[in-house]
């Protein structure tokens, strides 16, 4: 009996070492190449998904956005609206961009130019017309930015 219980949790632990290995290859890998890289939000009447042209975005370069709207209940895209993105540093500075509409149906475009590296709080608005409030989403997210290439620095080596 106690020869069948050691088995037992010898073949438990060996197992979850086996889970435990391949969960650490797995992460290891990073994301699929099929893996979104978008952040959704949602506002009362919107799903909005937004995706950066750089990933992470750089300081003191140009960061082109595309964002997707389409309409929380009937999740048909939402055509000809309003709207822009913000974001905020810790030292409280602010940068925004209007949307301007994309060719692809309930698609929008916008560009930021992130002052610093750091942290910031990113956010959007919207509205299907201009006779209604924008809506914003209950929460901010997050976006780490790189430090990119400082004026007169060359990106030759």
């Amino acid at each position: 009996m106690r020869r069948t219980k050691e088995t037992a949790r010898l073949r438990a632990v060996a197992a979850l070492a086996t889970a435990l290995v391949v969960a650490g290859v797995f992460a290891a890998c990073g994301p699929s190449s099929g893996a979104d890289p978008s952040q959704r939000v949602y506002t009362r009447d919107f799903e909005i998904r937004v995706r950066s042209d750089v990933v992470p975005p750089r300081s003191l370069e140009p960061t082109l956005y595309t964002i997707v709207v389409r309409d929380k209940k009937t999740r048909e895209p939402v055509v000809n609206g309003e709207g822009r993105i913000f974001a905020t540093n810790s030292d409280g500075k602010t940068i925004y961009d209007g949307f301007t509409y994309g060719p692809e149906v309930g698609t929008y475009h916008a560009k930021l130019m992130f002052l610093t590296a750091g942290e910031w709080a990113m956010s959007v608005q919207f509205r299907r017309d201009s006779s209604l409030a924008l809506q914003k989403p209950e929460y901010d997210w997050r976006q780490e930015i790189r430090a990119g290439t400082e004026p007169g620095e060359s990106t030759r080596p």
